[in-house]
């Protein structure tokens, strides 16, 4: 089978030539600047790398009302969230076509250069329809939704030359860029790789899922997302404790790679898990886990709607498989993990706990079933939650 193409045919990486930097970044110093959202920075940097290829930078007009209308860019290939940098009227109102501008982060550091292409407006209704089509619903309580208020009233478009990396990265030992995840999959001998995204810790649901899918590939790509997350959800760094315990007792370690995914939730739900899909693909991936209510918030999406969108498109233009998994529990009668699909017995054989009662426990010191989580794991949230 081999590791994945990647979307479009190639993987892309706008970095500029070493070399160059000091002089396009005196260059940039004389340039009208914007400082970007923890998001913006995301997407900068997820462009440069080619994760979010064939994006060569942020959208323009024809791609993003396609994404928005159709799930697929203007010249066809499937993608389903916008990728876009807003500006506010005032910033926009220096800013013409054909210029070149300098991307900055909050402390002024110069992150890459844009050749505006295209400058084009986001009105309110714009932002009603960029809501209702991304995210499925106009509610501001959806954190998407609520972000998508706060934009600009304009997006700029253009390719990015990338000049650094932003200050300050967590996670560097498991900052594995597309092209390094390639490289470590074919030293490797990996051809079918399956990779799964998390924003939780995982517990023996997530456990069971990985293991099933790791009978049937050669690796897996445990993948958590630790971009900007919404309020309420467990810190990236206690979760990657929880990640490195878990694979370093329960897993075999030449059959697992832990990286980290440096993209902001979208909270998209189905939207997001073939966002997800085809990111992983950038990474090499062959196979992508989709579980339940994938990226989800709230109360937004049906239990199963992210696997059921995996149906509007052709398996060939998505070039990526997805493997579908339904609500695992440990059944005390099976005496040992399962689903619907392979467990007939009542629900009071299951065991199954809520996430408000698992939170519950685990603030009073309390550990969950060992059938529910691995005491290791529940021994860092313990520890994580009696700090705060």
């Amino acid at each position: 089978m081999g590791i994945s193409t990647p979307h479009g045919g190639t993987l892309i990486n706008r970095f500029v030539d070493q070399n160059k930097v000091a002089d396009l970044t005196e260059k940039a110093a004389s340039l009208p600047c914007l400082s970007l959202s923890a998001r913006e920075i995301s997407d900068l940097e997820l462009i440069a790398t080619g994760v979010f290829s064939p994006l060569e930078g942020f959208m323009g007009r024809a791609d993003y009302l396609n994404v928005l209308q159709s799930m697929h860019l203007a010249d066809g290939l499937p993608w389903t969230l916008p990728i876009t940098l807003s500006v506010t009227a005032e910033e926009a109102a220096s800013l013409k076509e054909g210029m070149e501008i300098a991307l900055a982060d909050e402390s002024g550091l110069i992150l890459a250069l844009l050749q505006i292409e295209e400058k084009f407006p986001l009105t309110q209704k714009d932002k009603e329809k960029e809501a209702r089509l991304a995210y499925g619903t106009e509610d501001h309580a959806h954190p998407g939704v609520a972000y998508t208020h706060r934009l600009g009233d304009f997006l700029l478009a253009g390719k990015i030359d990338m000049l650094r990396r932003p200050a300050a990265q967590d996670f560097q030992e498991h900052r594995l860029e597309p092209a390094q995840t390639r490289k470590v999959f074919t030293e490797k001998g990996w051809d079918r790789i399956v990779a799964f995204q998390t924003r939780n810790p995982v517990h023996r649901a997530h456990e069971y899922i990985q293991k099933c899918a790791m009978e049937i590939t050669d690796g897996l790509l445990l993948h958590p997302i630790v971009g900007e997350t919404k309020a309420g959800d467990i810190p990236a760094d206690v979760r990657m404790d929880c990640y490195k315990v878990l694979l370093e007792n329960y897993y075999p370690k030449d059959r697992t790679v832990l990286s980290v995914f440096p993209a902001a939730m979208r909270y998209a739900g189905p939207r997001e898990a073939i966002f997800h899909a085809l990111c992983r693909k950038n990474y090499g991936v062959t196979h992508f886990i989709v579980g339940r209510d994938h990226a989800g918030v709230g109360n937004y999406y049906g239990t199963y709607d992210a696997q059921n969108i995996f149906k509007e498109f052709k398996a060939s233009e998505l070039d990526i498989q997805p493997l579908f998994f339904d609500h695992s529990f440990y059944c005390k009668r099976c005496l040992g993990m399962a689903s619907a699909k392979t467990c007939s017995h009542e629900a009071s054989e299951r065991i199954a706990l809520s996430g408000t009662k698992v939170r519950e426990m685990l603030g009073e010191g309390i550990r969950p079933p060992q059938e529910f989580s691995r005491p290791e794991v529940a021994d860092i949230l313990i520890k994580s939650m009696s700090k705060h």
